[in-house]
């Protein structure tokens, strides 16, 4: 036990002064911890954790050179463990429990496109007919099809016919959570209308950003029509909704999605472009460059644009994180302190991880600071070799540029991987085409268009701004078109993205030979991720739906309805084709609206429809069978209908060394604030 513990004093030791890049790594792992559980704590713990964790936090000093690092990162655990708690209770909004159709009504506090290329607005001061005001949701989402009339405005109130349902749970056990996505969005209901929407009353007050957001970007795409624009007005106020789908797709396939997003690129540009230009005009001028600490005044005019480009962006975690890490840079400039560093990094990573808990478990955030972790430590560790001074001068810039592309791209992409199920494999390659124009020229135009809005002559810059979205727009939309420009990924199991992250930050964070941890700890999670196995039968929790697995391939029991749970079966499997082609591979032909086939030794028999369930009346015992309609049978057979799956949510039947396994939604799951249908 000595030897042990004496290796782990060392370790310590030898990471002094190194330690506080952990601090937001202790605090994620309490955050995790809490949303890793099946089951919710009683609100006793949190303040236990909470009040606990503070004094040892100001105490830690006390603990010795040893004890108090490891006091502190429990304690940080503990915090960020009670923060989550804390947060998903402070947020709590009713959630409707049934379908509804009729009359609603709302105040537009958001907009964007949904899926299927329709404008979806959000709704809050929510009003249904024949429901309890203090039961109605405080926020809904309704996707705007058929032929609309007028365009909403934000803060107009609005009324339409619709239909509204609950959040949807995982599409499979252990799939992405769209309930606890939903519940710290606040939102209790999303659905669609076929019906024109009628303005009920304009904005008079209130939404004051999301209007000059929104207003801001009708003008530019009224300068800037088609793409370009709806891209320009993205990349300047976070509005995507003129975005095409077509695009935005053309986008993903490429890894150029991230120039839509406004995170670290386009506010280090944006800040980076005012610090330089307020710093060169005020050298040209004698008496500002000799009597005026000039630096630090460009630093603090380049955090007031940084400032009002968070607020116009709409303040996405991406960009929180980048505003930030900009902030503590401009700072450190003005305090003649070292602008970038890790501990920056940290920085930012606490403040968003104490703001917003949920944030830990979005693409944005992993996304972002895997890139910009991976990126310090990289240079940093290029700067401490002297590399730079192996390379000439006039070739340094394009070494960046290739270095941070790939580095950025090997950090992202496994998060992306994971998340998307799909890898680019030309992303690199468009990158570093598309970059350089986003950097030399769309975004300094950006900037240059709203300094002479005031003055009216905004478009000059935007049509120089235009030229460069032509040229990505362009890049992506040929890469794209390239043989094998996605490659399909099989979903990773619920392990693998966490223990990537960790051997990721080891590799980073850890100073010494004792990095190379790091990476065996990937090479580990790779291998596992690599031999996944995909669940022989899948049941959607509406019972609309039916996936079995034949020969390394999803078949599926119908070529048309609940396409999303189509699609993202279809995508966690990593294969690629349509519901219609997965549908044509099922083995049995359907017959009366009745699916059979056998899989992993069990019939499953999907009746889809009224006519289809009276027809099923007695079942044996190796067979499932599913309907979305009631059924009235005997049998000892298992039985899957709308009520049942309302208890358990999807199903999946996998195959392990012990046997088949039934696995459900709600066994992965558990009970949780954000599952009200399974309480």
């Amino acid at each position: 036990m000595r030897a042990p513990f004496q290796f782990l004093v060392s370790a310590i030791l030898a990471q002094r002064g190194y330690l506080f890049p952990w601090s937001p790594v202790a605090l994620a792992l309490g955050i995790g911890i809490y949303f890793a559980l099946r089951f919710e704590p009683p609100d006793w713990v949190f303040w236990t954790c909470a009040g606990a964790s503070v004094p040892i936090l100001l105490l830690q000093r006390r603990f010795g050179a040893v004890g108090g690092p490891l006091v502190a990162l429990l304690a940080l655990a503990s915090l960020g463990f009670a923060l989550a708690g804390g947060k998903a209770r402070l947020i709590s909004a009713p959630v409707i429990e049934y379908r509804y159709y009729g009359p609603i009504q709302g105040r537009v506090v958001g907009m964007d496109r949904s899926s299927s290329d329709a404008l979806r607005i959000t709704l809050d001061q929510v009003v249904l007919s024949r429901m309890d005001p203090g039961l109605s949701p405080r926020r809904v989402r309704v996707s705007l099809h058929g032929d609309q009339f007028m365009s909403p405005a934000p803060g107009d109130v609005v009324m339409m016919t619709g239909h509204l349902s609950p959040p949807s749970g995982p599409v499979e056990p252990g799939g992405f959570d769209f309930q606890r996505h939903a519940w710290f969005l606040r939102l209790g209901a999303v659905g669609y209308t076929r019906t024109p929407m009628v303005l009920w009353q304009r904005a008079e007050h209130g939404q004051r950003v999301f209007r000059l957001r929104m207003d801001l970007s009708r003008q530019v795409q009224e300068l800037l029509p088609g793409e370009r624009g709806a891209f320009a007005a993205a990349v300047m106020t976070g509005d995507r909704s003129g975005m095409g789908q077509e695009t935005l797709q053309a986008l993903r396939d490429t890894n150029l999605a991230h120039l839509l997003a406004i995170s670290g690129l386009h506010m280090g540009l944006v800040a980076g472009f005012v610090f330089a230009a307020l710093r060169v005009v005020m050298l040209l001028v004698p008496y500002p460059r000799h009597y005026w600490p000039i630096k630090k005044l460009a630093a603090g005019a380049a955090l007031i644009a940084a400032s009002g480009y968070l607020l116009l962006s709409g303040g996405s975690v991406a960009t929180q994180r980048a505003f930030v890490m900009a902030a503590v840079a401009l700072v450190a400039v003005m305090l003649d302190r070292r602008a970038l560093s890790l501990r920056s990094v940290a920085m930012a990573a606490l403040v968003i991880l104490m703001w917003q808990p949920q944030a830990l478990l979005s693409p944005g955030f992993q996304m972002s600071f895997a890139a910009t972790t991976a990126l310090v430590a990289v240079f940093e560790r290029l700067s401490a070799w002297q590399v730079h001074r192996e390379i000439p001068r006039w070739l340094m810039p394009f070494v960046s540029l290739l270095v941070s592309s790939a580095v950025a791209g090997a950090a992202t992409g496994p998060v992306g991987m994971a998340h998307f199920n799909q890898i680019s494999q030309y992303g690199l390659l468009a990158n570093l085409l598309a970059v350089p124009v986003m950097g030399l020229i769309v975004v300094p135009m950006a900037v240059l268009s709203a300094l002479l809005m005031p003055i009216g002559y905004e478009w000059i810059a935007l049509w120089v701004m235009g030229l460069g979205l032509d040229w990505i727009l362009g890049v992506a939309n040929t890469v794209a078109q390239w043989s094998g420009a996605i490659r399909p990924v099989v979903a990773p199991q619920a392990g693998v993205l966490p223990f990537l992250a960790f051997g990721g930050l080891v590799s980073c964070l850890w100073q010494g030979r004792g990095r190379l941890t790091g990476a065996a700890i990937m090479v580990f999670a790779a291998v596992f991720w690599i031999t996944s196995t995909r669940p022989h039968i899948l049941i959607a929790d509406s019972g609309g739906l039916v996936g079995g697995w034949i020969d390394g391939h999803r078949v599926l029991s119908r070529p048309k309805g609940a396409r999303f749970v189509a699609e993202s079966w279809l995508e966690n499997d990593g294969q690629a084709g349509t519901q219609a082609e997965a549908a044509s591979l099922w083995p049995n032909a359907v017959t009366g609206g009745i699916s059979k086939a056998e899989f992993a030794g069990i019939e499953v028999i999907h009746a889809k429809g009224k006519r289809a369930a009276a027809t099923v009346h007695s079942c044996a015992e190796n067979q499932w069978v599913v309907s979305d309609k009631v059924l009235d049978l005997t049998g000892p057979c298992q039985v899957f209908t709308p009520d049942e799956l309302r208890q358990t949510g999807s199903v999946a039947l996998i195959v392990t060394k012990n046997g088949p396994q039934r696995v459900t939604a709600r066994d992965l799951s558990g009970v949780r604030l954000w599952h009200p249908q399974w309480q």
